[in-house]
């Protein structure tokens, strides 16, 4: 891993499929991570891959899914023992909400 980032996405982001859509879009990019909602309406998330594809992926998060809408995006290196979050066996998580 170059690069590990843990995101937190706010705006209208539950309830329009917003973790499914990062899901598959970190999958077909080859990272891995996880993704959960959290009670205060805002989605986290952990990305890991190469530094551009990291990049091109927070990018993508800011228009989500078309039924989204993205307000704020924060940003800040992480570790890779964040990813010991994940579902064993699974390159990339949905978790439950926290």
């Amino acid at each position: 891993m170059s690069t590990v980032v843990h995101v937190m996405i706010r705006g209208r982001v539950q309830g329009v499929g917003y973790r499914a859509w990062v899901a598959t879009t970190a999958q077909a990019n080859g990272l891995e991570g996880w993704v959960r909602n959290r009670r205060d309406g805002s989605v986290e998330a952990l990305f890991a891959g190469g530094e551009t594809v990291v990049a091109d992926m927070i990018e993508a998060c800011h228009r989500g899914p078309s039924a989204a809408h993205v307000d704020t995006i924060v940003v800040e290196e992480a570790g890779e023992e964040l990813l010991a979050q994940r579902h064993a066996g699974e390159r990339f998580s949905i978790l439950p909400t926290v």
